[in-house]
């Protein structure tokens, strides 16, 4: 028997995925979260994240990766979704330098075979997380949802406007509601090892040098914006029917990586070895996320600000790794 109603989530085992899996399931839905549970970064906490979900009745998880369209197929005439919000993506900036075809394979090539199958399926939701990357090193800031994105500067971003301009064609062609979701620096518990606040937070705490991606004095800035608030705005996102929308998702308000430093400093009462290494060429100098049409449609306000969000996340990171 199909079963209705259901939503499917892509990447449900990552940390945007997973956190945002935890709120719809709170909220009463259904969700049958999909993840191909590859080893680009700790598969431990990828089964933690899921040890968290496959406490809700509501939940099910199925191992599939998005390439495999003939796997997909299958699980589309099983189940019926009314909606799809798809995260499944291979990420990291400096790794798509060294694979880019993996990154055009799952991003570009794993987004179309979910599209065209959305559209056979008459599923009638499609929520795409996309990146404040796509935007580039554009001058003007803040980031707005009008500004023209046409200078990609990394395998990752050229992506991620890929999927974008997928996602109008499809809905263009069978007027699938389609919101793009523009995520700014996510940061907070469960996150990648490979980010940030991660990273820094580690070798801080082991008394390790962090080669930090900046000059000195400080010239680069993020806009991070800590995890609740994105997925708060992706349970708003649900309930949107725009017909097509691009919706920045961010927290409006950007700091220097060296103050976000700073902050981490502070909460472990540890002072950082730093080595400046320079900005790389795939790096943009800053993110800076224009939410007003956010706000405006979604009705979204960010809450957490930096330091409440890195001191969650540091209470979550000492716990997790037995830093104590």
């Amino acid at each position: 028997m199909t079963e209705i109603g259901r939503i499917l989530v892509t990447g449900a085992a990552g940390f945007i995925g997973s956190h945002t899996c935890e709120k719809i399931l709170q909220e009463g839905h259904n969700v049958i979260g999909l993840d191909n549970l590859n080893d680009y970064y700790s598969l431990k906490l990828k089964k933690y994240n899921l040890e968290l979900l496959k406490k809700f009745e509501n939940f099910k998880f199925i191992k599939a990766d998005i390439r495999e369209i003939d796997d997909l197929l299958l699980i589309f005439k099983k189940h019926s979704f009314s909606d799809i919000i798809h995260f499944a993506a291979q990420a990291g900036i400096r790794y798509s330098l060294e694979n880019p075809f993996l990154y055009q394979q799952v991003n570009v090539g794993g987004t179309l075979n979910l599209l065209e199958l959305a559209q056979q399926f008459n599923c009638k939701n499609f929520i795409f997380a996309s990146s404040s990357s796509v935007y580039g090193n554009q001058q003007k800031v803040p980031f707005s949802e009008e500004d023209t994105v046409t200078c990609p500067i990394s395998v990752y971003a050229s992506t991620k406007q890929a999927g974008e301009a997928l996602c109008y064609t499809y809905h263009h062609l069978y007027s699938i509601n389609i919101n793009c979701l523009r995520f700014f620096t996510v940061y907070g518990p469960r996150g990648r090892p490979d980010m940030a606040p991660h990273i820094f937070t580690s070798r801080i705490l082991q008394g390790k040098k962090i080669k930090l991606f900046d000059n000195n004095p400080s010239t680069i800035s993020r806009d991070f914006t800590f995890v609740s608030d994105i997925v708060d705005g992706i349970a708003r996102t649900i309930k949107y029917n725009s017909g097509f929308e691009i919706i920045n998702l961010g927290y409006g308000d950007p700091i220097k990586v060296i103050d976000f430093l700073s902050i981490i400093e502070e909460l472990s009462g540890k002072i950082a070895k730093i080595e400046f290494i320079g900005q790389k060429p795939y790096d943009v100098r800053t993110t800076y996320a224009d939410i007003s049409k956010a706000k405006r449609k979604l009705g979204f306000k960010p809450r957490v600000g930096i330091n409440e969000g890195l001191e969650k996340f540091f209470n979550w990171f000492k716990e997790y790794y037995g830093f104590f």
